[in-house]
């Protein structure tokens, strides 16, 4: 029974919000929290004394894996619930937990890519929306939708863009190619989008076929570091790609960008933040994004500074991606018949426990989504804009 009583003193030293009743394979219970808090109790049932040993050990990949083979049952409709605890009751100081996480280098980013993007385009098209930007929407107004709010943060980020007619734009992990189409057809800019996932290129050609801008906009299969110097470009953007760069390979990520520019030119970087510096989630590393990280905003001023790029403009997207991860949650949820028949049962459980695990990570926890805006060079002629309203469409 030492797995019990170890269990038990864990979960009465850990919540501290919130009110968590734990059904454990030997019939017994164990109620931890507040009973009278003003949240519903969360119900959890743990049905092997194995997880239990697994949680003792590394809690985060015994309640992913635990959760994905149903050996730890929680409700679905409770898992909201579940990960709002956690992010309540963080501690402030991360539980040193061992795990071997993976490299990241670039003999290895195409194969992690691969991992994640690559499962099949049928299966981001169920709830992603028309648009397949699988990033931040922005819901600048009230009452838009999902696809509505895609489109609005395609024009949020060009209007900090600021491409022109004729300009050459790097799309550095372009994804299924919809913000370098918009940029060809909007601008009549030449776009060159670059990925790593086989998946990914093959739609965002089928894209530019369809849009006609096959002439404006080129995709191809590129590492960033292989682009050489020569082949310099007015504006660079990336979306939703920096947290794969890893965390030993920022350095090359800003010099690269540096080395691309034109001077004078512009870039901006969406991306997901965290307040403190700390690995990826144990099982996020293994299961959903390997080799990733989560850089901090003074990571991302570092090695701006250190490269020669000026900082001009940051904002902080973080609620707009919490909705965004509800909404695709919703979706996902509602398309799990054709999920589980694409796959099986586990990857469905698997990815829903992600998407709902991340969007508490951005409503109550340690996530932020920063879009940074900077140049080669610091502008000095007086041709930045003075205000931000440039950035809105009123």
């Amino acid at each position: 029974m030492f797995e019990r009583r170890a269990v038990d003193e864990i979960l009465r030293r850990f919540v501290r919000e919130g009110h968590v009743q734990v059904k454990y394979w030997d019939g017994s219970f164990g109620h931890y929290g507040d009973v009278n808090s003003d949240l519903p109790p969360l119900r959890v049932e743990i049905t092997d004394a194995q997880v239990a040993r697994k949680l003792l050990v590394n809690a985060s990949l015994a309640l992913g894996e635990g959760y994905t083979n149903s050996k730890v049952l929680v409700d679905e409709e409770q898992l909201p619930l579940l990960f709002e605890l956690i992010a309540r009751n963080q501690p402030a100081r991360p539980l040193r937990q061992p795990f071997r996480r993976k490299r990241n280098h670039k003999g290895a980013q195409q194969g992690y890519i691969e991992a994640h993007y690559d499962v099949g385009n049928d299966y981001y098209d169920l709830f992603l929306g028309e648009t397949m930007l699988y990033s931040c929407a922005y819901f600048a107004s009230e009452g838009i939708g999902l696809d509505e709010a895609q489109y609005r943060k395609v024009g949020h980020l060009l209007r900090k863009l600021q491409p022109k007619p004729g300009m050459r734009v790097l799309d550095i992990g372009c994804g299924w190619g919809h913000l370098a189409v918009a940029i060809a057809k909007a601008y009549d800019a030449q776009v060159l989008g670059i990925t790593l996932s086989d998946k990914q290129l093959e739609g965002a050609r089928e894209l530019a076929e369809r849009e006609g801008v096959k002439d404006l906009v080129t995709f191809e299969k590129v590492n960033y570091q292989d682009l050489k110097g020569k082949n310099r470009f007015n504006r660079v953007i990336s979306v939703g790609m920096f947290e794969h760069v890893g965390k030993d390979n920022r350095d090359q990520y800003f010099a690269a960008v540096n080395r691309l520019l034109v001077p004078g030119g512009v870039s901006v970087l969406h991306t997901i933040t965290q307040q403190q510096s700390r690995p990826v989630d144990a099982w996020i590393d293994k299961y959903i994004f390997p080799g990733g990280y989560l850089p901090t905003v003074a990571e991302i001023e570092d090695g701006l500074a250190k490269h020669g790029l000026w900082s001009v403009d940051r904002e902080n997207l973080w609620w707009h991606y919490a909705e965004t991860l509800r909404l695709w949650r919703e979706r996902h949820r509602a398309n799990r018949a054709k999920i589980v028949e694409m796959f099986d049962e586990e990857f469905y459980r698997m990815r829903d426990l992600w998407l709902t695990g991340s969007e508490a990570g951005f409503r109550y926890g340690q996530l932020g989504l920063t879009q940074e805006v900077f140049t080669k060079g610091k502008p000095a002629d007086g041709s930045w804009p003075r205000s931000r309203e440039y950035q809105y469409d009123y």
